[in-house]
Order: structure tokens, then C-alpha cells, then sequence
């Protein structure tokens, strides 16, 4: 059984003058326990839309979604989803330590078992210190955590999270990509939805790309960034000699022994042969490759462009 089964969602608006706006577009989409899963999308996408449809928070215009084989329509289906919503507010007056214990009581958690979780998770989020303080004088970065910590204390299977790393300084950040991994070590769904793509490079299996609800790329993370391999920077220890030359590959010296050559994929072969025959040593060999973020700029671009 799939964590998530997304099958033909389709959402339309009403927009002024009750223009239809079709806000997604027979999205379908199967992701599996234990995988960590990043949607990628520009502002207006869809992102949001998909995980509201996911959270029983919109009614599909056509399709459907299922959490853990249940229709997201269905109450029961939420008992076993953490969400994090895009901007998450709170009953300002409670501390982080309140506001877990009563999200933890809607989910009949033991008072036992809560005071654990609550605070396992608070400690987590680094929130501890600050757990009975209003959450009214908490900053932004803060009552994101508090967000994270009410999605995490009730161990649910499947993570829905809508820029779960909005507003966090390089510190939290690094937090919630350690949480969401360990979640993966634990056999945890993650769904997140982002538009930066450094976040997905590091923590997630799949990535698929929606552009105007339209969902136009969908693969493994690994897979895109092996097929963006454009070369190799090669740094050689050079003999004594100005005239020394492969093939002729552009040489750039950096010192009286040390050169970097810019070799691309298709002459790479032959380029090391020369190397080896001439007892050259190699000292490293760096991939120059195409990242996420070209990828991801290049289909939104060529999707807008239609």
C-alpha cells in the first residue's frame, strides 16, 4: 500500500467575474512509505493546493487522494499525518509545552506518553527553554519549529509539510533536514513542498516539478543530477616542461606543477588514457554538472514559455 496515492486530482476556482481558474490539472502522483518525497514548484503552482486536497482542507473538483488507503475526505485518514501548513499560526497566548499537549489530545495520546513526546520534540526543535513563554513573543523562526513539533509528537507514518523550511536561519534549516532524514531511517513518508532546491538535493528520493498545476517532471533525485554530468575538472601534477598537452584541451596553471583541465564527457575517455600513458599523476578529478536548481529553472521556463 502507498503512503500517498494521488490519482487524476483535478481543482478548479472562480475567480473574478467568475473566470475558471483550473488551479491543478489531473495531477497523479504515488509515493511509498519510507520515501522522502519534494514538490517543486514557483509561486502559484499548486503546491499549496495539492496538500490542502491532501488534508481534507478542499474538495477535489475530479480525482481523488488516499493517506495510508484512506480518502483524504475521511477524518480518520489525518490520524496518521503530521502536517506543517505553509504559515502556521497559533493560539499566540499558550506556550510551545500548552500548545503540544493540546494538539497531543487530539490524538488521544496518554498523558504519559504526551509529556514523553512533548518533550522529546521540544528538546528536538530546541524550543525547550522557551516552552511555557508565550508564543506571542516567539520569532518567526520559532513558531515554525513550534509547526514542526506539532506535526512530529504523535509519531504519525506520513509528514505533509508546506515550506517546512520557511523562515529558519542556516541553523534551523540543518535541524529540520536532520529530523526529516532520521524520519526516512524510521520507514516515515515525507511529502514537503518547497521552491528551493538545495533542500531537495539533500534530503529527498524523488522530486516532481509542477509548473501551472500541470505536474511536468517526475524522477529520482539522483537520476536528474547524473544526467546533468556536462564534464570533469581534472587537476594533474604537470611534468617540467611549458609545452606539456593533452589532446588539446584547454590548460589552465595555477602553479609551476599544478594544472586543471576542463574535460568534457565525451573526451574524457581518451583524455585519461593519454594521461596513464604518459605516467601522469591525477590529483583529483572534480564532476562539473548541471544542479537541481538549472534543472528545475529550465522546465518552469520551458512550461511558462507554452
Amino acid at each position: 500500500m502507498n503512503a500517498i496515492q494521488i490519482t487524476g486530482l483535478y481543482k478548479q476556482f472562480s475567480g473574478k467575474r467568475m473566470k475558471k481558474i483550473d488551479a491543478l490539472k489531473g495531477l497523479d502522483l504515488e509515493i511509498a512509505p519510507g520515501e522522502v518525497f519534494g514538490f517543486l514548484g514557483p509561486n502559484g503552482a499548486g503546491k499549496s493546493t495539492t496538500i490542502k486536497l491532501m488534508m481534507g482542507l478542499l474538495r477535489p473538483t475530479a480525482g481523488a487522494a488516499k493517506i495510508m488507503g484512506m480518502d483524504a475526505g475521511q477524518t480518520e485518514s489525518r490520524r496518521s499525518v503530521g502536517y506543517l501548513p505553509e504559515n502556521p499560526a497559533f493560539y499566540d497566548y499558550l506556550g510551545a509545552e500548552e500548545y503540544i499537549a493540546f494538539v497531543g489530545s487530539q490524538f488521544r495520546m496518554g498523558k504519559s506518553l504526551l509529556a514523553r513526546r512533548s518533550e522529546e520534540v521540544l528538546k528536538r526543535l530546541e524550543l525547550w527553554d522557551a516552552r511555557k513563554r508565550p508564543m506571542r513573543g516567539y520569532s518567526k523562526g520559532m513558531v515554525q519549529r513550534v509547526g514542526l513539533a506539532q506535526a512530529l509528537v504523535h509519531d504519525p507514518d506520513v509528514y505533509i509539510l508546506d515550506e517546512p523550511m520557511s523562515g529558519l536561519d542556516p541553523i534551523g534549516r540543518a535541524l529540520v533536514k536532520d529530523i526529516i532524514l532520521d524520519l526516512k531511517r524510521r520507514g516515515k513518508c515525507v511529502f514537503f513542498s518547497t521552491h528551493i532546491t538545495d533542500d531537495v538535493e539533500k534530503v529527498c528520493d524523488r522530486v516532481g516539478v509542477i509548473v501551472k498545476g500541470t505536474l511536468v517532471a517526475l524522477d529520482r533525485v539522483e537520476n536528474i543530477l547524473r544526467s546533468g554530468v556536462e564534464g570533469y575538472l581534472i587537476h594533474l601534477k604537470m611534468p617540467e616542461t611549458e609545452s606539456f598537452s593533452f589532446g588539446g584541451i584547454e590548460l589552465f596553471r595555477r602553479t609551476d606543477s599544478v594544472s586543471e583541465y576542463y574535460v568534457p564527457c565525451s573526451a574524457f575517455n581518451g583524455f585519461m588514457g593519454e594521461v596513464n600513458r604518459t605516467g601522469t599523476d591525477v590529483l583529483l578529478v572534480e564532476t562539473k554538472r548541471r544542479d537541481l536548481e538549472d534543472f528545475f529553472l529550465a522546465l518552469v521556463k520551458s512550461a511558462q514559455g507554452a
